[in-house]
């Protein structure tokens, strides 16, 4: 009688050497005896499993996402932040990744997304040399991490494309060792350097491209720590498109005479549906699980927030903005062509808390998924400090009709005398990430080039002058240079070079 599936492999060897046999221990000891093994214990503690047979470039990436201890950001079951393969899908859909897997530029994509530093090369793009020089580091390093993509069939094991962390490396042989995230296959083996370098340098029959490997590291910060672009909107498109080719077509048309002329310019042919494409990230929990006052971790969180916040308006970017979406010639323009209002946390309550319910969903679902039953806008003071924290409170109906009650930790910039929006005293009025303020963001982060056919020389002056980012704050300068890689990166999306030259975007 037949038996129904397959039960692993047999590894050949060679040409490659299973981890546990005798052998394989004995590179392992005379490695790690040389110094080459040290990547190799944080990642065997975050050694898993591929969830599915597609989902070899997710489990490789959440693998040593963990291993550099990377905060996610959201959770990922009850309270736990924990990257999984599940929360791996900003680049992709899940439901194509199972059925097709997923190329080499789409997982250098989610791990910029995840907010790791990532350095890919593709074989066409490097060399042996290259790539024995990164492994050798990365196997020296514990805060360094390699993954290859490579073809089964050069190593005499069944299957096509696949991608696996190396977990270290012996000098002496040549050798690297693969942490195959397919165990259910294969075990973790040794396999020379040489033939993992020929297997790498294939072509992916998808992309018409060669395989490689990508160098995968912690950012000294956390990316995004207010601001973030969003891809999760067919709007996207649409944005940049306008910012990269129809801002410029615009400029060149017009005879701009001032500063004002020119953002009034912008402005007036800006997306209606901009505020999709960049968003300011929320600090979000469930009720349940805490009590009014906030843990440590969730003070400094919101307090770098706060002082980003801050510093953008302090900009003169933001006060030219401020200054022409409040009057009274752009009212009308300000809430119907830019689909914001401006400063009003009364209108974003509703839609921070359905991102707060997207973030909490096992998957990243679109927030569109989501129904805002009620939402309340409440001041607390933070562990009894003087300072006042102000929290979005809201009941969240999703498409099953389940519900989750959520509070969002507002960022606030304290600008002037008043009192609390809860009516509990206060030294100063609050203003939160708004319509001004992410716009502010947005064209600080496009690139200098962006304003180039500005005609007249003096305008264009103050214009560089004005979106300088050499002269701000370094936390600023820091974010504001995150989105204008973020958005760099989007633009190769729209234009299908995602899977192209990834070498030139080592950030």
């Amino acid at each position: 009688m037949a038996m129904a599936g397959l039960y692993r492999r047999i590894l050949p060897s060679p040409p490659a050497i299973d981890f546990a046999s005798t052998e394989g221990k004995q590179l392992f000891l005379d490695a790690a005896q040389n110094g080459t093994m040290e990547a190799f214990f944080k990642l065997i503690s975050y050694f898993q499993t591929q969830s599915e047979p597609a989902y070899c470039g997710l489990a490789s990436l959440s693998m040593v996402l963990n291993a550099l201890s990377i905060d996610p950001g959201r959770k990922w079951k009850g309270p736990w932040r924990w990257f999984d393969e599940s929360m791996l899908d900003c680049c992709e859909p899940l439901e194509k990744v199972k059925a097709k897997g997923i190329s080499f530029g789409k997982v250098v994509c989610l791990a910029r997304c995840a907010g790791a530093k990532v350095e890919a090369f593709r074989t066409s793009q490097s060399t042996i040399d290259d790539f024995r020089k990164y492994l050798i580091a990365c196997s020296t390093s514990d805060d360094c991490h390699l993954i290859s993509s490579y073809h089964r069939g050069t190593l005499k094991q069944t299957g096509t494309g696949h991608f696996s962390p190396i977990g270290g490396y012996h000098a002496g042989r040549d050798m690297a060792l693969i942490l195959d995230v397919a165990r259910f296959k294969y075990p973790p083996h040794w396999v020379p350097l040489p033939l993992l370098w020929e297997a790498m340098n294939t072509v992916d029959e998808a992309t018409g491209l060669h395989r490689g490997f990508m160098l995968v590291s912690k950012l000294h910060r956390a990316p995004a720590l207010l601001y973030t672009l969003s891809c999760k909107h067919e709007s996207w498109v649409d944005i940049v498109k306008y910012l990269t080719d129809g801002v410029p077509s615009l400029l060149s048309s017009n005879n701009v005479k001032d500063v004002k002329d020119v953002l009034s310019t912008v402005l007036e042919s800006l997306p209606s549906n901009f505020t999709e494409f960049i968003k300011w990230v929320a600090e979000i929990r469930r009720q349940e699980e805490g009590a009014k006052s906030l843990s440590d971790e969730e003070k400094g969180r919101l307090t770098l927030k706060e002082d980003v916040l801050k510093r953008i308006q302090e900009t003169g970017l933001y006060r030219q903005l401020k200054d022409i979406l409040s009057s009274e010639k752009s009212c009308y323009q300000t809430e119907a062509t830019l689909g914001c209002h401006v400063d009003n946390l009364s209108d974003i309550a509703a839609r921070v808390c359905c991102q707060g319910a997207g973030l909490f969903a096992r998957r990243f679902r679109s927030s569109d998924m989501f129904c805002c039953q009620e939402t309340c806008v409440r001041c607390y003071r933070a562990n009894g400090e003087d300072k006042s924290v102000t929290i979005v409170s809201g009941t969240i109906v999703d498409d099953n009709k389940g519900e989750q009650k959520l509070d969002v930790l507002v960022p606030t910039s304290h600008m002037k005398p008043n009192c609390c929006a809860s009516g509990i005293d206060s030294s100063t009025d609050d203003v939160h990430p708004a319509c001004n303020d992410v716009l502010t963001a947005l064209l600080l982060a496009l690139p200098p080039e962006t304003w180039l056919n500005i005609k007249d020389r003096r305008v264009q002056e103050e214009i560089n002058s004005i979106f300088s980012i050499e002269n701000l704050p370094p936390i600023l300068q820091e974010e504001i240079l995150h989105l204008r890689g973020q958005f760099l990166f989007v633009k190769r999306c729209k234009e299908d070079k995602v899977e192209e030259e990834l070498s030139a975007m080592h950030v």
